[in-house]
């Protein structure tokens, strides 16, 4: 049960455009197609390759933008990129608003027990994130009751985190595809087997898993399994729920328009194949903390691949390859990331300078290379900045671009998280 796919095609695809663009952008996904709207915005000719635009992780992916929710020991810098991300949320909501309803929800999300030692592990979190300084509310049982009354009655408490939002990743992706087309972006509906043969002046690898294939970058794939079911009129409700069942993590997360994404496993695996076993998993843990799930409608289940990274935060700016610039590797925060992953690598092909909150996720922070000097200005980069049309239109003054040396998406899933 797959359900209905994406409409993935994109304006000018297969174009007989000649000239070579500024940027290269491969992959499109929610991130591949947000760098090329930021960077058509900015003046630059932005070609995106992918033979099926929104078809990989994004039309999996539940859309959570949970920074506080998904925090985990020792991952404190993603954290504060999540943070970031999470504040230029609502301004990027807004801005996108024109192109589509996004589906964007900002009813907090609620993280439940089930059992008394899910509620010591919940309590163990809330320590941490309290010491992090993050928003969260300690909850009991009537408490969280009160926000979902549909809850199990064993539900035995848990907190509350404001500022764990949602969007919905199918209009997300829709409305950038759009943005991107009027902003000028060309698309090809190709797949990109070798980077040398793309003709552009910089390239975004945007890619997900097929980084790895395409620019020997170290992302792997981590499957998740999600479902959608149908929610009945008389059982809707807005808060996000994330539960710990007998150990079992599982989400439930509502749309307006009655829908229910249920997720996701966590499997080290290179395969998109729907289980049995893992809808069976799915659901156990989700009909535990709401017995109703038994009698929805089960209405598609999909697999995705989560661009996985050594330590689960993404690849952010200028590879080995002077040409090539990445943008994956968000593991479980690609639709959270989006707004400031997209600002910050248009930033950087406009300017030539790694901005601060790039650099702590610079790809080469796995090998012993030497790394790009960070605060420099930009004539003692190893590259020069993007020169947009516009630019070489005026003084004269802008440096020339160097000379050129595109599944599911067609160089792997798509670059954002199964969340």
């Amino acid at each position: 049960m797959k359900g209905g796919g994406p409409d993935t095609r994109g304006p000018d695809s297969g174009g007989s455009d000649t000239a070579v663009p500024d940027v290269a952008v491969i992959g499109g996904g929610v991130i591949g197609l947000g760098v090329a709207w930021r960077c058509a915005q900015r003046g630059m000719r932005v070609t995106l390759y992918d033979p099926r635009p929104r078809s990989g992780a994004s039309w999996v992916a539940a859309g959570m933008l949970a920074p506080v929710t998904e925090a985990h020991f020792g991952e404190e810098p993603l954290l504060r990129l999540g943070l970031a991300s999470a504040e230029r949320w609502p301004r990027f909501a807004e801005e996108l608003s024109q192109y589509g309803d996004l589906g964007y929800r900002t009813e907090g999300t609620l993280l439940v027990a089930h059992t008394d030692d899910d509620l010591r592990a919940i309590e163990r979190l809330y320590r941490f994130y309290g010491s992090l300084g993050l928003t969260a509310e300690a909850q009991r049982a009537s408490q969280c009751r009160e926000r979902v009354p549909l809850l199990s009655p064993r539900i035995r408490g848990g907190m509350y985190a404001p500022g764990d939002h949602q969007v919905d990743p199918r209009r997300l992706t829709a409305a950038l595809l759009r943005a991107a087309t009027e902003a000028g972006v060309t698309f090809r509906d190709e797949r990109v087997t070798r980077l040398d043969d793309v003709p552009a002046g910089r390239i975004v690898l945007a890619a997900g898993t097929g980084s790895a294939r395409l620019a020997g970058l170290p992302v792997h794939g981590v499957k998740g399994q999600v479902l959608r079911l149908r929610l009945p009129d008389s059982s809707h409700f807005g808060v996000n729920v994330r539960a710990l069942a007998a150990g079992r993590s599982v989400y439930l997360v509502p749309r307006a328009d009655g829908e229910l994404v249920v997720g996701a496993t966590m499997e080290e695996r290179g395969d998109t194949t729907v289980t049995a076993g893992g809808v069976y998993e799915l659901l156990r843990a989700a009909v535990d903390v709401l017995p109703e799930v038994a009698e929805y409608e089960l209405t598609e289940a999909r697999a995705g691949l989560r661009p996985g990274t050594p330590d689960n935060a993404p690849l952010l700016g200028p590879t080995a390859d002077p040409r090539v610039v990445a943008a994956t590797g968000h593991f479980r925060n690609g639709i959270l990331l989006t707004p400031i992953t997209v600002d910050l690598v248009a930033e950087y092909l406009d300017t030539g300078v790694v901005p601060d909150q790039m650099a702590p996720f610079d790809p080469s922070r796995f090998t012993e290379a030497a790394r790009p000097t960070r605060a420099a200005a930009p004539d003692s980069q190893p590259w020069t900045p993007v020169v947009t049309g516009a630019k070489r239109a005026g003084t004269g003054s802008a440096r020339s671009l160097a000379e050129p040396g595109p599944g599911e998406p067609s160089n792997a899933t798509s670059e954002e998280a199964t969340r």
